[in-house]
């Protein structure tokens, strides 16, 4: 089967938008209607006048588009689809965690389940969260969930002393300092660029650290010809696309002290592949289905966020 003719054919049917997360695999990548990342798509989809929103990506993802779409369907080609840093959260045991700070300001990641947004008070995405953090005044106390290594980067730009989750992006968590200084002497003319989720040894071998879409557009505009990338390998197509005349390289990873490949690749977001895709829009399921409840809490958190950003021209 010719998975992109047929899955062409079926948005015009079905008056459909695939949105792609840069950490899907290329091929899905090239047949999407707006690439991006996790906020930034569900905010896409929230602006289009599509019926249906096909969210290639991970549930969390998902969950969020269908936040700010309630009355879009939202469906998700392998719901299985997970996140380390999401199943790092659960919710009832995050609510117990949260009752021993009453007076805190919770801040989530966007990285997380509808329901752990259903306990914070303002949502962030690693390109805004200083900015949020700052916007909470130095003397009161926040928890920031669920990723640890983010909170802990936005802790030491910032001066502040969050309570931190302890949650982790396992792609992040594998990129190993030391492979990435031996990586650097091999390629002495790269730049090292890496993700907040990545842990404190690898952020300071970094020339730049930003999100995902920050990674890419400083690719885009830095007048150097080769980088050494510390985030999911998916960018890199994008990148390349970008920038044809450039050399990218993903960061080194390991387990257990040994080199691992695997390692980059991001398994969750791995398990969509082109047939899912065109399955779940031919069936129109596996649908993300919120209760009302959970879609208004959830996005009052979310709204926070927005608010605070356009203060800040985010």
């Amino acid at each position: 089967m010719d998975f992109v003719a047929e899955i062409n054919r079926l948005k015009k049917e079905k008056n459909a938008v695939i949105l792609a997360h840069y950490y899907q695999t290329a091929d899905i990548q090239d047949v999407a209607d707006y690439i991006g990342d996790s906020l930034g798509l569900s905010q896409e989809a929230a602006k289009t006048e599509a019926d249906l929103i096909v969210f290639a990506g991970v549930k969390f993802m998902a969950e969020t588009a269908k936040i700010l779409s309630p009355n879009k369907k939202v469906v998700l080609p392998d719901m299985n689809a997970g996140c380390s840093l999401e199943e790092s959260a659960p919710a009832d045991k995050f609510k117990a965690f949260k009752a021993n700070y009453p007076d805190a300001v919770v801040i989530s990641y966007v990285n997380c389940s509808a329901e752990l947004k259903t306990l914070t008070d303002i949502v962030c995405t690693s390109t805004n969260a200083i900015k949020i953090v700052e916007s909470v005044p130095a003397d009161k106390q926040i928890i920031f969930a669920p990723d640890k290594n983010l909170g802990g980067y936005i802790n030491r730009v910032t001066g502040r002393n969050m309570i931190l989750w302890d949650g982790a992006c396992m792609v992040h968590e594998a990129f190993s300092a030391r492979m990435l200084k031996d990586m650097k002497e091999k390629y002495p003319e790269a730049c090292v660029i890496a993700h907040p989720e990545s842990e404190k040894p690898v952020l300071d071998l970094a020339e730049y650290i930003g999100s995902t879409t920050g990674l890419l557009k400083y690719t885009i505009n830095s007048p150097k010809k080769e980088f050494i990338v510390a985030t999911e390998s998916g960018i890199l197509h994008q990148m390349q696309k970008a920038s044809p005349d450039k050399v990218f390289h993903v960061a080194p990873t390991s387990k257990d002290g040994r080199a691992c490949q695997a390692c980059q690749d991001c398994p969750h977001m791995k398990l969509n592949t082109m047939e899912k895709l065109y399955n779940c829009l031919k069936d129109e399921t596996p649908e993300i289905i919120l209760p009302e409840k959970t879609i208004k809490d959830a996005r009052a958190a979310i709204d926070r966020m927005l608010e605070i950003s356009a203060r800040f021209g985010l």
